[in-house]
């Protein structure tokens, strides 16, 4: 029997995924009746909104109905991991659209409506943060892996993976370029399966204890971004300065960027480090 529990829509959590549903809903309305996002960045704009609006209203579905029970997965870590991904794609995307679309000076009905579209998504990635914070782990909790710091760090190094990705053109020429790549790869497919073994409720099966393993393998990410971090812009810009007819798409911003976003997950592995380290030995 289907019963439905209201505090899923009255409590702060729920307050807060109410208005990401409200305020993703608004951003992809507005963006598509302009008609003027089938770009690639366009694109991932629109999929974004979209994907966290549809994810998040059945959320809040399962909950109000209480459905989620059984799902075989683990509920908490799959919100907690969910809210984290998708503040992270709403804030890449508040960022991307008005610097691809919104030209100066604004002027016009579509331009008022890709700046009220990009004010809705800023205020739709502030409700997701909330959420972050509303439903992590406090030190001291017992409570899902994917909400405590380590568990969304997790979260965020997959998605900055991702994005490095997204940047990657021409690396096959030179072998530094291609170790960087792959220590890129296998620390994202870890991490990925990290993820998902603990939404799967899958981590129990490991035959050796999960803290320790996860200590090791955070030295061991670390370590490998570590020379990532050196070798990429060593090769990437030896010798080489920015092309005065560099545009917007210039292989020289890229590599630029793929330098900062590998310095993001080296720290955010270095964090990753020292807070399983606490919990492992210093609680123990």
């Amino acid at each position: 029997m289907v019963t439905v529990n209201l505090r899923a829509i009255t409590s702060w959590v729920g307050i807060t995924r109410l208005l990401a549903v409200v305020l993703s809903c608004l951003a992809f309305s507005l963006v598509a009746s302009t008609r003027d996002f089938w770009s690639p960045y366009g694109t991932w704009c629109m999929f974004t909104w979209c994907f966290c609006f549809t994810i998040t209203l059945l959320v809040l579905l399962m909950e109000l109905l209480e459905l989620y029970p059984r799902l075989p997965l683990s509920w908490d870590d799959f919100t907690s991991a969910f809210s984290m991904l998708a503040a992270l794609m709403v804030f890449t995307t508040s960022v991307v659209f008005p610097s691809i679309y919104i030209s100066s000076p604004c002027r016009g009905s579509k331009c008022a409506r890709q700046a009220v579209a990009t004010a809705a998504s800023c205020l739709c990635f502030l409700a997701y943060a909330l959420e972050v914070g509303l439903t992590r782990a406090r030190p001291g909790d017992i409570s899902s892996f994917l909400s405590t710091v380590p568990g969304l760090l997790k979260v965020f190094e997959a998605y900055v993976a991702c994005l490095i990705f997204s940047l990657l053109d021409t690396y096959t020429s030179n072998a530094g370029l291609q170790w960087c790549v792959a220590v890129y790869s296998i620390c994202f497919i870890i991490t990925l399966l990290i993820i998902i073994f603990t939404i799967g409720r899958c981590l129990a099966y490991i035959p050796f204890p999960l803290e320790k393993m996860m200590v090791g393998y955070n030295a061991l990410a670390l370590m490998m971004y570590i020379t990532a971090t050196i070798l990429w812009p060593l090769y990437s810009f030896r010798g080489t300065k920015r092309p005065n007819s560099c545009g917007r798409s210039c292989w020289w911003d890229r590599h630029l960027g793929i330098t900062f976003l590998t310095i993001f997950n080296l720290i955010a592995y270095l964090v990753d480090l020292v807070y399983s380290t606490r919990m492992v030995f210093i609680r123990a």
